[in-house]
């Protein structure tokens, strides 16, 4: 897994691309959200991924790529959390 420079860190601060980040989540269908693997999490059926409105079926997509979908839509803002909080302790950048 590749790490951010602290360069990187502040690079994404002053491109505002977690705000983007943001304005993409909070615009996606509200969570939990949960990957139900058939043969996994149920018996019978196809797999999905269940929302609290409708749920999300894939194509093509691998068993690990819809746990990946599904999880982010909790790990997304823990991230954030942490990156806002590095930014709070480290204000000065260079």
């Amino acid at each position: 897994m590749n790490r951010l420079s602290l360069k990187e860190l502040k690079e994404l601060k002053e491109l505002e691309e977690i705000e983007e980040i943001k304005r993409r989540w909070e615009a996606s269908t509200p969570g939990p959200w949960k990957s139900f693997i058939e043969g996994r999490d149920h018996t019978s059926g196809s797999d999905f991924i269940r929302t609290s409105k409708n749920d999300i079926e894939l194509s093509g997509a691998s068993l690990a790529d819809q746990d990946f979908i599904a999880n982010a839509k909790q790990d997304i803002p823990r991230l954030i959390a942490e990156i806002e909080l590095l930014w709070k302790i480290m204000p000065n950048i260079e």
